[in-house]
């Protein structure tokens, strides 16, 4: 039965009951999605993580969104977050991840981010505000937003991150996640980047190397 948090959610206990608390991976899905949608991928990570995966706050046609689109800067291509609607989402999910903590015994040294898209960009904007929160990180086919571009935050040195990007992505093009792993990388995060004949979805091979980062982290 799920716990009563601030965002709805599906959670997933370890396959191995633990004494004490477990490491745990976050995952949240892109624009138009649910709590569903990445869980076939977060089911091929390791056995010993908790699986909680978050849907955003708003409506957006079948599924969810976690803000709407500012395209006043030249369309879907160049598009960043609504400013006031991403602030409440990254403390929705803050907030969320804090009493999770306690009502699934997660472990608060070990929790991972996993997002897709919006899901990317919530995740790399949660990274750079508080990098000590969460241990790693993949992000997939998504950038790192303007109002995050300035961040210098210390904790950020040596944090393993995965971003993946698709080489026919036509909603999120493969230079705007590459220029997000520059920019961690000048920070000092230790980031693995790499670009896949895929469209704007998770194809098998960056699903191999995802898990395969993961399982270097658990």
């Amino acid at each position: 039965m799920s716990a009563a948090l601030p965002l709805s959610h599906v959670h997933v206990e370890p396959a191995e009951p633990t004494d004490g608390p477990a490491p745990a991976v976050v995952v949240l899905h892109g624009r138009g999605a649910d709590e569903e949608d990445l869980l076939p991928v977060a089911q091929q990570l390791p056995d010993e993580l908790h699986v909680l995966s978050l849907r955003a706050p708003d409506r957006l046609m079948n599924g969810y969104t976690w803000y709407e689109l500012d395209t006043s800067a030249g369309g879907l291509h160049e598009s960043q977050p609504h400013a006031e609607e991403f602030r409440r989402s990254l403390d929705l999910v803050s907030e969320t991840v804090e009493s999770a903590v306690e009502a699934y015994g997660l472990d608060a040294d070990r929790i991972g981010l996993l997002g897709f898209s919006q899901g990317c960009i919530t995740s790399l904007g949660l990274l750079l505000e508080g990098p000590d929160r969460f241990d790693w990180i993949v992000g997939l086919h998504g950038y790192l937003a303007e109002s995050h571009a300035e961040f210098d935050p210390d904790g950020i040195e040596g944090k393993p991150v995965f971003l993946g990007a698709g080489a026919a992505d036509q909603i999120i093009p493969a230079d705007r996640v590459e220029r997000a792993a520059d920019r961690l990388r000048e920070l000092g995060a230790d980031v693995r980047f790499d670009v896949y004949q895929a469209p704007h979805g998770v194809g098998r091979q960056e699903l191999e190397d995802l898990v395969a980062f993961v399982e270097e982290q658990v």
